[in-house]
């Protein structure tokens, strides 16, 4: 294996191109644009219309490449799932989503992999920390009040079960 470099990129999921930042950062690498493109877009299709950070090593010598895909942030994980355009301006008192259980504690074990919860259920009060700042509710409840279910366990059965 020759030399490596790395090329970090915010990509939209499923709309990378040929085009800045790819472009320009891959072109003097002399690896296939296109070929990073494709495999870019292949892997984040799932992340469609959200900003993914995506990691593409490449082998200076033979030009192969890798292509690492990170995950989206935990609002727009939120964004897409409650189906907002963004969170609220005002999120104390102007609530712009309502969101279920499931759906909570389906986002916490996507982030877990990149957070810094060592358990799913600090991942899912990470994950409601941020329907706090964004004004969406769990089920109908303030997320602060969800967030006080949780540390007293009333979540624990849902929990075990994921």
């Amino acid at each position: 294996m020759g030399e490596t470099k790395t090329v970090m990129a915010l990509i939209v999921g499923g709309e990378a191109n040929a085009g800045p930042p790819l472009g320009p950062a891959l072109g003097p690498l002399g690896v296939n644009v296109m070929a990073v493109v494709k495999k870019i877009n292949e892997a984040t299709a799932m992340y469609k219309g959200m900003r993914v950070p995506v990691k593409i090593t490449v082998d200076t010598e033979t030009k192969s490449f890798e292509v690492e895909v990170g995950t989206p942030t935990t609002s727009a994980l939120l964004v897409k799932e409650a189906g907002i355009e963004k969170g609220s301006g005002n999120p104390k008192t102007d609530f712009v989503g309502n969101l279920m259980r499931e759906q909570i504690v389906s986002i916490a074990k996507v982030k877990m992999g990149s957070s810094y919860a060592s358990t799913l259920k600090s991942a899912v009060k990470e994950v409601l920390g941020s329907c706090v700042s964004m004004g969406i509710k769990v089920e109908g409840k303030d997320p602060r009040v969800v967030l006080r279910e949780v540390d007293s366990g009333v979540w624990d059965d849902i929990l075990s079960k994921a």
